[in-house]
């Protein structure tokens, strides 16, 4: 029987355990089986005593312009990377990018009754190679597509820095006129427990039932196949590394719940003033660092010469080591004097090491002294990467001492009036 990479086969070994998976190129003398779990798993050729075709593979059918339905509204989806939009790639043993419309229709069929699709590779990257110059070229190309008079859009996006990209859009995109949504999946779409098409159908499914306008993530509410919940893009945090309901708004709450199995999402009034939308993008050199308080540091740590900005992600209300209690802590002199030369030069910021709460550098003596050292962001509960995004855009497109003022502001529901005393967790 001839048996081809990409057919399924069944693996008898010399122990006689039995695999079942897809057959891909062979390694090293060694087949490689794509297992229903999604995971490929390597076996040496000579303990193999038996293996027979289950289901041979499916011919690819080549790419063409998908046939769509004109009366349906249309949205773009823009694709960055990541497992959202991608299947098994028999050349590779991994997976592959697919973000032609009759790609997507084919991976998503839902979406075909649902909406008219136009679609984009940005690039195909793991989401931590993203950088400020990429976020630019992904709101300039939202800009076009809003002045085509498109209904909506979404970007697939790894999901590792998928809120950061949620974050630096909702900042660049100002009075947004339309919903952009981000969606990711935890698991590839090629595997039987993918998010993959519950989260990017519930997207589109959001975008064409509400009133919403502005920056959102659509991911999973639980464990769960049915329902996503909408979270606002600059409160959100991935909280969990493999789990689908990764994803928690912070100090917030979700926007929506969507089913697009059953029931309607909510409608989110949009503001009762429409202001002239604006793309405000980033100075791609901008240098924004992130250090994280702990026991022991050294003054040392704390140079950041050549640097536009800085966030301290603080302990507690926001703290740091700066106050001298015996010979050991002397090094807190030290600390305290390099920060201070920090803020005379570049905008300082505290956030909190904790997931949920707010920053109150009031409270403790340590506390008002960094204040009066010219630390900012007393008061704020943005979570640490939201405070890179913010300090970051700030120092783009404003001077140093607007950056100061202006950081304290909530300028797109980063900072909310109040926290709540309940929260979520994963």
């Amino acid at each position: 029987m001839d048996i081809k990479t990409g057919d399924t086969v069944k693996v008898v070994l010399e122990d006689l355990s039995v695999l079942e998976g897809i057959l891909l190129p062979e390694k090293d003398n060694h087949l490689i089986l794509k297992l229903k779990s999604g995971y490929n798993q390597g076996i040496d050729k000579a303990k193999v005593k038996q293996m027979t075709l289950v289901a041979s593979a499916k011919e690819e059918q080549s790419a063409q312009q998908a046939d769509q339905n004109t009366d349906l509204p249309k949205i773009a989806i823009l694709h960055t990377g990541g497992t959202v939009a991608s299947k098994v790639d028999y050349d590779t043993g991994g997976v592959s990018a697919k973000f032609s419309p009759d790609e997507l229709l084919s991976l998503f069929p839902e979406l075909r009754n649902m909406v008219q699709i136009e679609s984009e590779l940005i690039g195909n990257m793991m989401s931590e190679n993203l950088r400020f110059a990429h976020y630019n070229r992904i709101a300039s190309l939202i800009k076009e597509k809003i002045e085509s008079g498109i209904r909506g859009v979404i970007i697939t996006h790894g999901t590792d820095t998928l809120h950061y990209t949620a974050a630096a859009l909702s900042f660049m995109l100002e009075h947004l006129p339309i919903p952009v949504m981000l969606v990711g999946a935890q698991r590839s779409s090629d595997r039987p427990s993918s998010d993959a098409a519950v989260n990017i159908v519930n997207a589109a499914h959001f975008i064409t039932h509400s009133a919403y306008a502005g920056v959102a993530i659509c991911m999973h509410e639980n464990e769960n196949d049915d329902s996503c919940v909408i979270l606002p893009g600059v409160k959100t945090r991935k909280l969990h590394s493999s789990r689908r309901d990764a994803f928690k708004a912070v100090n917030a709450k979700p926007l929506a719940k969507v089913n697009f199995r059953g029931g309607e999402s909510p409608l989110v009034p949009l503001p009762e003033k429409q202001e002239e939308f604006m793309l405000k993008p980033f100075r791609e050199d901008i240098k924004v660092g992130i250090i994280r308080v702990h026991p022991n540091m050294s003054a040392d740590e704390l140079h950041y010469d050549g640097f536009d900005g800085l966030i301290i992600e603080g302990t507690g209300l926001g703290h740091m080591p700066i106050e001298v209690f015996d010979e050991s802590t002397k090094e807190h002199t030290a600390i305290f004097n390099r920060l201070k030369s920090l803020t005379e030069k570049i905008p300082v910021v505290m956030t909190t090491q904790t997931i949920f709460g707010r920053v109150d550098m009031n409270v403790y003596a340590a506390g008002r002294k960094l204040i009066e050292a010219g630390v900012i962001g007393n008061y704020g509960d943005i979570p640490t990467d939201t405070a890179f995004i913010k300090l970051a855009w700030l120092l783009s497109n404003f001077s140093k001492e607007e950056v100061k003022s202006l950081f304290e502001r909530n300028l797109r529901g980063e900072i909310t009036e109040r926290t709540e005393n309940d929260f979520d967790t994963v």
